[in-house]
């Protein structure tokens, strides 16, 4: 009986399958585990596998928080802050957004929107959250997109007992995921390929999963890995 060699290798591991998003949507990238002076994220597929790319935003969450006793002037306090957040925006290069996973403009004419969450501890505290952000390109340097985020926060006038703060780490988020389909199933192409290689010219590749939507991944402070759900397997061409 001829000896059948299979290797397999699985290039993502989900608990749930990816949600459909429009084509040019913007979606935000959540950080991963640190590890040593990287990230790792045990999801995160081969890096031969996966197209690592700088993403397009740097994106940092902010926190707007009022505790004026009276709830109407509070919440007016909150808003106004916000607008003024949205006026000076475009002076500091920086863009305003919400969402936490599809990225939306944050604008005057939407902003009144953004819900309030009363604070469990206070009953006069109430608190919304936004997302600022600044375009990256390669070799970006992850400190300048903070020190710009931190100059913007500092700027931005306190309304009555309103206040503005960062609230959660550097986040990242990319445009339209699916565009890079080609290039990704290129990297798989060329690492199954090699890999039967090494069997000799008797043995080809089957591959699944390149139907799956592109999914994404923390590699770096600035970069993101973008890879499909896919597998291959070494198998004997007769």
């Amino acid at each position: 009986m001829r000896l059948l060699f299979k290797v397999l290798l699985v290039l993502g591991i989900f608990t749930t399958a990816a949600p459909a998003f429009a084509q040019d949507q913007e979606i935000v990238v959540t950080g991963s585990r640190i590890r040593g002076n990287g990230y790792y994220d045990s999801s995160a597929p081969a890096p031969s596998m996966a197209l690592r790319r700088t993403a397009d935003f740097a994106v940092q969450t902010v926190t707007v928080t009022g505790d004026t006793r009276d709830p109407d002037k509070r919440r007016e306090e909150i808003y106004a802050l916000i607008k003024g957040a949205i006026d000076l925006a475009g002076k500091y290069g920086v863009q305003l957004a919400t969402g936490d996973v599809v990225v939306e403009q944050l604008t005057l004419a939407n902003y009144r929107n953004l819900p309030l969450a009363k604070d469990d501890d206070r009953e006069d505290t109430e608190s919304t959250s936004f997302l600022i952000k600044v375009p990256l390109t390669p070799g970006t340097d992850a400190k300048a997109a903070l020190d710009r985020f931190a100059k913007f926060i500092a700027a931005v006038p306190s309304v009555g007992r309103a206040e503005i703060k960062a609230s959660e780490d550097l986040s990242l988020s990319v445009v339209n995921p699916e565009q890079y389909r080609e290039p990704i199933i290129g990297l798989i192409a060329a690492s199954a390929n090699a890999a039967a290689a090494k069997f000799g010219p008797g043995y080809g590749v089957t591959v699944e999963g390149l139907q799956g939507r592109v999914q994404w991944s923390r590699a770096s402070l600035t970069e993101v890995y973008l890879y499909l759900p896919a597998s291959f397997t070494v198998v004997p061409k007769d």
